[in-house]
């Protein structure tokens, strides 16, 4: 039988109870939807109107809010990546430049060994693609390109139009696109491998500068290399340019067609070949010396390092080479 005390306990906690207290809801709603079945619609509009709520444009908004700023971070990472890299490429070149000058001379016997070494890695394997390569634009470009300007009488015109295309333009770009595509990643691999394993530490150890050792025969390798397959590559165009219009029947004799090549080239052509050729070669090097020797890289690290340096050596010598096409016509 219940004492007072039990009835009296209970009678306190039920006066104490406040409906709607610790609910998120309003007492009343609470209340009637507690006592009275018909109140439950209340509860239901009052869910409906939080989630509507919810999906307000303004909540739409802060969602957007995070994704824009997450790429605003990736395009301020990659411009600050960008400045970085072109802040070591400019130091590197710089440093690079600095040991030719004020180690010309010095240990030419093994220095002058290596350099015929990257001119014979990078320059006579690669006449056989190089001949390959003058022949098919010679004949499906030059030759073409002789043939419509005799049918419309402008065969006066043919050599100035091969210095254009082929000197300026054709031959010293497609050269250094070759010379990339065979060494650049060789490079990268050979010089990161070569980190990775601390050869390059050895070589200081020694008091080896490695720069003077391995970035000055490869850099003035290259721009030799280049430089001779470009001439290369233009001879042998021009010639399977003609030989092309020679078998479309173009009433254009072998002496008048070279002699208006040889009219057309100034002085001007041959500076600048020279000059954007060893560019070429200066460039490809350096950034590919850059990718594989400036950063300590570990075994896993190199092919992306060899990817990174082919295609800022393309950008590089297509910036390279816009920046001739200016001069070009300043002159």
């Amino acid at each position: 039988m219940p004492t007072y005390g039990s009835a009296q306990k209970r009678d306190a906690a039920r006066l104490s109870f406040v409906p709607g207290r610790n609910s998120g809801l309003h007492p009343a709603v609470v209340t009637k939807s507690a006592f009275d079945p018909a109140g439950q619609n209340h509860y239901v509009r009052a869910v409906e109107s939080r989630s509507a709520a919810a999906n307000s444009p303004r909540a739409e908004h802060a969602s957007i809010a995070p994704s824009l700023l997450r790429h605003l971070d990736s395009i301020g990472g990659n411009i600050i990546r960008f400045i970085r890299t072109a802040q070591g490429l400019i130091a590197f070149t710089l440093i690079t430049l600095g040991v030719a000058v004020t180690k010309f001379n010095a240990s030419s016997r093994v220095i002058h060994p290596l350099i015929l070494r990257q001119i014979h890695r990078a320059g006579l394997r690669l006449l056989p693609m190089v001949s390959f390569l003058a022949c098919a634009l010679g004949l499906m470009i030059i030759g073409q390109m002789v043939a419509l300007l005799t049918r419309v009488g402008a065969q006066n015109l043919a050599g100035t139009v091969m210095v254009t295309v082929v000197v300026r333009e054709l031959g010293p770009l497609a050269a250094a696109l070759l010379v990339l595509a065979r060494v650049a990643a060789a490079y990268v691999i050979e010089l990161g491998t070569a980190r990775a394993l601390g050869e390059v530490e050895a070589l200081e150890a020694l008091c080896i500068d490695p720069i003077h050792y391995l970035v000055i025969p490869r850099m003035v390798g290259l721009a030799l290399a280049i430089f001779s397959l470009t001439v290369y590559f233009i001879i042998v165009t021009l010639a399977s340019g003609y030989l092309f219009a020679f078998l479309q029947d173009v009433p254009l004799l072998p002496g008048d067609y070279f002699k208006q090549v040889a009219v057309a080239l100034t002085w001007e052509d041959f500076a600048l070949l020279a000059l954007k050729t060893c560019c070429f070669g200066i460039v490809i090097a350096v950034v590919t010396c850059y990718q594989g020797l400036a950063q300590p890289l570990r075994l896993e690290e190199v092919s992306g390092a060899t990817t990174r340096a082919v295609v800022q050596s393309l950008v590089a010598c297509v910036l390279l080479d816009l920046l001739f096409i200016m001069v070009y016509l300043v002159m």
